[in-house]
Order: structure tokens, then sequence, then C-alpha cells
């Protein structure tokens, strides 16, 4: 119990304390899941309309692929981009492999199917019903779609919050792919990691707590952006 106490006491002495080496995790942190969450929705909500509101030849069977992806396991995925960007594989010659872009793109990974799946399970249900009342009150096909944006609006962004709830979560992916190194490639989730195995539990309490409270803030600011908009 009293580690638990010390921990909550850390995480003040880290937010007060002004560390630069806590506030660069903190602050790649942020970079890396905004950036991730970000690209999975530019790439993971048209897919998902698209996918919602046509009917093409293999689509179930695309699908069961998405609901797939959706479920993946981290480590996979990280090994998958692992793979994909080490020397020897397709993409070596970048050299980004144990850099945040790797960590990037292994997060998009996990995240873009999420985004699409629930983007795509609401368009199904929704989608139809709402081109046809715009095609009935004389909407082209851009205004039907904006009209669908803006039904869609508060599920979209219940799938954005999804995606970002599973990046900044995310340890074996961008572990993987990170290396998890001083300075460089080092993020909350994987310091507490480290600091587990090393027996420093209040420290990775403290860090847990400061995780915490950075998701709630960005979740609340998403949130009120809903409201908003």
């Amino acid at each position: 119990m009293d580690y638990i106490i010390q921990g909550f006491a850390e995480a003040f002495k880290l937010l007060f304390s002004f560390d630069q080496e806590i506030y660069r995790i903190i602050l790649l942190t942020l970079y890396v899941t905004i950036m991730s969450t970000f690209i999975a929705t530019i790439i993971g909500v048209p897919l998902g309309i698209f996918i919602g509101i046509k009917n093409f030849r293999f689509k179930r069977t695309l699908i069961r692929f998405l609901y797939t992806f959706m479920s993946i396991p981290p480590v996979i995925a990280g090994l998958f981009v692992y793979l994909v960007l080490a020397r020897r594989g397709p993409l070596g010659q970048l050299e980004l492999l144990f850099t945040p872009t790797a960590m990037i793109i292994a997060q998009v990974f996990l995240v873009a199917p999420i985004i699409m799946g629930i983007t795509y399970n609401n368009t199904r249900d929704k989608g139809q019903n709402i081109k046809q009342v715009a095609y009935t009150l004389g909407a082209d096909k851009r205004q039907a779609l904006m009209l669908l944006l803006f039904e869609l609006k508060a599920d979209i962004f219940a799938a954005i919050v999804s995606g970002f709830g599973r990046a900044i979560s995310e340890v074996g992916a961008v572990m993987l792919v990170g290396g998890n190194i001083k300075g460089h490639t080092r993020v909350m989730t994987t310091s507490i990691a480290m600091l587990q195995s090393m027996g420093d539990y209040s420290q990775a309490i403290a860090i847990g707590l400061v995780l915490l409270v950075l998701s709630f803030i960005i979740n609340s600011i998403l949130y009120h952006i809903q409201r908003v908009v």
C-alpha cells in the first residue's frame, strides 16, 4: 500500500519538477499518439464510409478481414512493421526502424482498422436512409455526402476517441519498432513497462497517473469539439 501512496506523490513531483527527461517522454507520447490517430482518421473515416454505402464484389470478405484487423494483437502489427522496416526488409533503406516515425506507422496499423470498422458499422446502419432523405430533398451527390458526414459526426468522433485510446495505451508494437531508447523513442507506456520490470513500482505508478491525466484532458477536448461541432 505504501508504494501506491508514494506513486501518487511521485506523480506530482514529476509534473512539477520540470525534469527534461520526463517532459521529453510526455511530448513524444503525445506526438506519436496524436499523429498516428490523425493519419488513421484520414485513412479510416473515408474508407469506412465508402464500404458502408457501396456494394461491390468481395465486400463480405473485406469486412471479415477488417474485423480481424480491428482485434489484431499489437505485437503482430509491431512485428510486421519491424520486418518491413528492418535493414533487410523492403523499406530498410529508409532507415526508419527505432525512430518515432516507425512507432507512428505501427500505431496507424492498429488504429486505422478500429476507426474504419466503427465508421463502417454506423454508416451501414444509417447511411442509406440519410442518402435517400438527401436525394428526396433534391440534393446532389456532394450535398448528400455532406449531410451524411454531418449526421454521422457523433459516431465518427466516437471512432476517433476509440482509436486514440488504443494508440495512447499501446506498448507491444511501439516497443518492437521503437526499441524504448532513452531520449529518442521512449514513451510513457514503454517507460511503465520498463520500470515495472525493474521493480520501481512507485515511479511506474507515477507515470501511469500522468498518462491517465493526459488521456483525460485530450478526451475532454475531443468531447468538447464534438459538442461544439
